[in-house]
């Protein structure tokens, strides 16, 4: 049995139309609407007073910030304290950052300890005390099996330097 496509469309306009007329407003909820309309909000509260402020003119511009060292202040800091040595000659673990290089070992015994450190390229290098690493002058100054200790000078932002320790441990890093 087949539906011809009149009856059909008869059919399903006559259902559309059902479902329609089931979604009109009835009187109850439109006086419910016009009860809800009427009532009154809460009061809302005053708006705070707003405050006015003295204006102040800065006129020291010219003079000296006092949260900057001054020019003496600078050559003692930069003076005093520890000082990379600029005359030596640069060692090849020095053109990479101390995070780019990687304990690998050591060879030795405790008197004589050397390390073994691996560049950024995988080339693997032999270390004493006394050597540098990394590009704020770390110079090494203990060798364990475990660990190599060292201690970089960095710029302390007024025109001098500060010691850091830093320490690179056996398997820190990727292989």
């Amino acid at each position: 049995m087949t539906i011809s496509t009149p009856t059909f469309r008869i059919a399903v306009t006559l259902v559309f139309a059902a479902a329609f007329a089931g979604c009109t407003p009835t009187d109850d909820l439109r006086q419910w609407v016009t009860q809800e309309k009427a009532k009154k909000g809460a009061p809302l509260q005053p708006l705070p007073v707003i405050k006015t402020f003295e204006t102040f003119t800065y006129d020291s511009q010219d003079r000296r910030n006092p949260f900057d060292l001054s020019a003496e202040e600078q050559e003692q800091s930069a003076a005093s304290g520890p000082q990379p040595d600029q005359n030596r000659t640069r060692e090849p673990l020095e053109s990479f950052p101390l995070d780019g290089l990687k304990m690998s070992g050591t060879l030795g015994l405790a008197k004589s300890m050397e390390g073994l450190v691996r560049d950024p390229d995988g080339v693997v290098h032999r270390v004493r005390v006394g050597n540098y690493l990394g590009q704020n002058y770390g110079r090494i100054i203990a060798i364990a099996e475990e660990k190599i200790d060292l201690v970089e000078l960095i710029p302390n932002g007024s025109g001098g330097w500060m010691e850091r320790a830093a320490t690179m441990a056996l398997g820190d890093g990727k292989q």
